[in-house]
């Protein structure tokens, strides 16, 4: 994944970079009540659920699990940081910049542990909004948002609770299912593994996943060639071993569907070329798999799998392949890869999703904005236009004395 500072993000200065992460262990576990208004708390039924390992199985610990009373708690405890004779607000933008650059460096120290199983630089990203959230605090000081990522399930069942609930405004990013079109002028062995990045990062459970890949007729077969060789080449392991670049699952609930869709993959005739099965019995672990052939109406072309598939299908031509690419309810994003500018912009112009990579994927910056066309989400997040989201505009006029 393409993060901040690297040169691909047109960052040409030199930045020192960050040691290798040695393999780390879970440390003693030292919080698992809820956390309200700057205090832990026991949840007001004292129910807790347990959090296990998918790499092995093993529970780690029980953590409070919170109810409608707790909820409640948190909402109000959330109402009254925002009140006028809050420290929050009458804080001054410099003091809240420093706040926000000190979050970002408590993140930084215990990266290994928040983004176990993510490549480095994932925590990259709160930094990078200390001056954005300088800027826009400083004209934009009244906040009355909620913001919730999610299912398209769960964002609708938002939507609608909050449509009843005072026209409380919402922004939702929710799932996807994101076409790249690869052309056969395009840097084939690029195109190759930046979508394997798409699809398989965080092992697919990611909102971004590249799951359906069309690849223009001429250059197929070789795309699918190399795309095979790439995935046969992960190494599935302990997320919390640096040499690891494919994980477990979250749970047993989401591995059961990941293997029920490629199931369905093989019975509605799409071709397994690699993958397909779960690597032990102990963890949560399934093999990055690729498949060809596939056809838009079947599951694993329809459905968001949130799990390490790659679908990969043919085209002939553009119009085809715009059409092919929109004809879904989602709308996140999507990528080109070509050697043809004009192409690309134009290809970018008529895709409906919310953004576009060019030659790359997952290029993600905390001053872009990010968010989804269709079922895909309301508002944006990242950038200027994400503090927009948090904020209300306010215009003061003053009648002035006409004495002079």
């Amino acid at each position: 994944m393409a993060t901040n500072g690297k040169a691909e993000n047109g960052v040409t200065e030199e930045i020192p970079a960050l040691p290798f992460p040695q393999p780390a262990k879970i440390q003693d576990i030292h919080h698992t009540k809820l956390f309200i208004n700057n205090e832990w708390h026991i949840s007001s039924k004292g129910r807790t659920f347990p959090t296990v390992n998918p790499a092995t199985g093993v529970k780690i610990c029980d953590i409070q699990e919170a109810d409608k009373a707790d909820v409640d708690k948190a909402v109000e405890a959330a109402k009254a940081a925002g009140e006028r004779s809050a420290p929050w607000r009458k804080m001054d933008v410099s003091s809240r910049g420093r706040l926000l650059h000190k979050l970002a460096d408590l993140i930084e120290r215990d990266r290994v542990f928040l983004a176990a199983g993510f490549p480095p630089g994932v925590v990259n990203i709160l930094p990078g909004f200390g001056p954005l959230a300088g800027a826009a605090l400083a004209s934009h000081m009244d906040v009355d948002k909620v913001a919730f990522t999610g299912s398209t399930a769960v964002g609708q069942l938002i939507k609608e609770t909050a449509a009843r609930s005072n026209l409380k405004r919402v922004t939702l990013e929710l799932g996807g299912k994101n076409p790249c079109i690869v052309f056969a002028d395009s840097d084939l062995r690029l195109a190759v593994e930046e979508t394997q990045k798409g699809a398989f990062y965080n092992q697919g459970q990611c909102c971004t996943a590249a799951s359906r890949v069309f690849v223009e007729e001429s250059v197929y077969e070789e795309f699918v060639r190399l795309s095979v060789a790439s995935a046969k080449s992960l190494v599935t392991g302990d997320p919390l071993d640096p040499r690891t670049s494919h994980g477990p699952q979250i749970d047993r609930k989401q591995f059961d569907k990941i293997m029920q869709l490629i199931e369905s993959g093989k019975k509605e005739g799409a071709l397994l070329e690699c993958g397909g099965r779960a690597v032990d019995d102990t963890g949560l672990f399934i093999q990055p798999t690729v498949f060809s052939g596939v056809k838009d109406h079947m599951r694993i072309a329809k459905e968001e799998i949130f799990g390490p598939v790659q679908c990969i299908f043919s085209f002939k031509c553009l119009p085809e392949v715009i059409d092919r690419a929109n004809s879904t309810k989602y709308g996140l994003v999507a990528a080109v890869f070509t050697k043809d500018m004009d192409r690309a912009l134009s290809v970018s112009s008529a895709l409906e999703a919310g953004t576009v990579w060019v030659n790359c994927y997952n290029a993600l910056h905390a001053q872009t904005p990010f968010g989804g066309y269709k079922m895909s989400g309301n508002g944006r997040e990242l950038g200027e236009y994400a503090l927009a989201e948090y904020t209300e505009v306010k215009a003061i006029t003053i009648k002035l004395s006409n004495n002079l």
